[in-house]
């Protein structure tokens, strides 16, 4: 009787003369089309991956007669519970779902928000939503800040999590947002270009810390009024936090944002420009456009999630035309 789908298993198979040479994982993902490189390489660090009874690294080049084992364990069950939540769809088919997440979710659960995210929305939505990413984070192949509104993709299958995952690592996704800022900017475009890592002095900030991670943002001033902007932001890389650090870096952070001082200001705005400032419960910050390689079909798909209801009275405001 075959092993059932759901048991662990080892597979074991002779490198031929086709495969040498090739990277470890590249070598066990093509062998083994059920899993993905990413997980093939998830695998060999767990040193449950050996060559020749060895356990290897994944970058390993591998030699024609040497014998590979993988031992596979049985799929993690996902914990995350499925819950009944209203999602705002821009796009679904069968390998992802693109979603228009609204500010004050939380993306997955954890220590705090054990329920109520997007994952179990996904879970009550998707009933095939497979585990990868984790138990706690099925489909999630980038964030989005609970504050922060706007359009995430989430995959469906192994595959297209791969293939996701490896377009934000190469930074070929496209992610635009538009940002309220306190204050205006002095040059109407530029490029920030500043390393981010942990604050030293709050470690429940992020900074612009010399010797932190290389984070890059483009910015350009959209329209201004009374102390208060709208700010496009491309995000070159993907740091945690990073349009709040930056722009807070630049003198001018978000309006409404707590924790990145924008709130400390709000006394040099016009009465009119404070009230539409305090009516917002969140830092005034907007997935706006997303851009991606699908992955199966590689059609560049491009969408744009509609402002939020609680910034509209800004976009107003300022005469933005979007």
């Amino acid at each position: 009787m075959p092993p059932a789908e759901d048991a662990p298993r080892v597979a074991t198979w002779t490198v031929d003369d086709a495969a040498a040479g090739t990277r470890l994982d590249a070598a066990i993902a093509k062998a083994l089309p059920e899993l993905s490189r990413s997980r093939a390489t998830a695998l060999i660090r767990e040193a449950m991956v050996t060559v020749d009874g060895e356990v290897a690294k994944p970058s390993t080049k591998v030699r024609a007669g040497e014998e590979i084992e993988v031992e596979i364990p049985a799929p993690e069950p996902i914990e995350a519970v499925a819950q009944d939540i209203p999602l705002d769809i821009l796009y679904e088919d069968a390998d992802l779902i693109v979603v228009n997440k609204e500010a004050g979710m939380v993306v997955h659960p954890a220590a705090g928000n054990p329920d109520g995210t997007l994952v179990n929305a996904l879970l009550g939505h998707v009933r095939d939503l497979s585990g990868v990413g984790g138990a706690m984070r099925p489909g999630i192949v980038h964030r989005l800040d609970k504050g922060t509104s706007g359009a995430i993709v989430c995959a469906k299958n192994d595959k297209a999590h791969e293939s996701l995952s490896n377009q934000f690592a190469a930074r070929t996704v496209e992610k635009r947002y538009l940002a309220f800022t306190l204050g205006v900017p002095a040059e109407s475009q530029a490029l920030i270009d500043e390393p981010i890592a942990r604050d030293p002095k709050d470690r429940k900030r992020m900074a612009v810390v010399e010797g932190g991670r290389e984070s890059r943002t483009r910015y350009r001033a959209l329209a201004s009024r009374d102390g208060i902007a709208a700010v496009e932001c491309d995000l070159l890389t993907g740091r945690t936090h990073q349009i709040r650090v930056h722009l807070r870096h630049l003198g001018h952070p978000l309006l409404m944002d707590d924790l990145y001082s924008g709130v400390r200001g709000l006394k040099n705005l016009t009465p009119d420009a404070r009230a539409l400032a305090e009516s917002l419960t969140r830092p005034a910050l907007h997935a706006w456009k997303l851009s991606f390689r699908h992955p199966r079909t590689d059609e560049k798909l491009e969408f744009v999630a509609p402002i939020a209801k609680d910034l509209q009275p800004l976009v107003e405001f300022l005469g933005l035309t979007l």
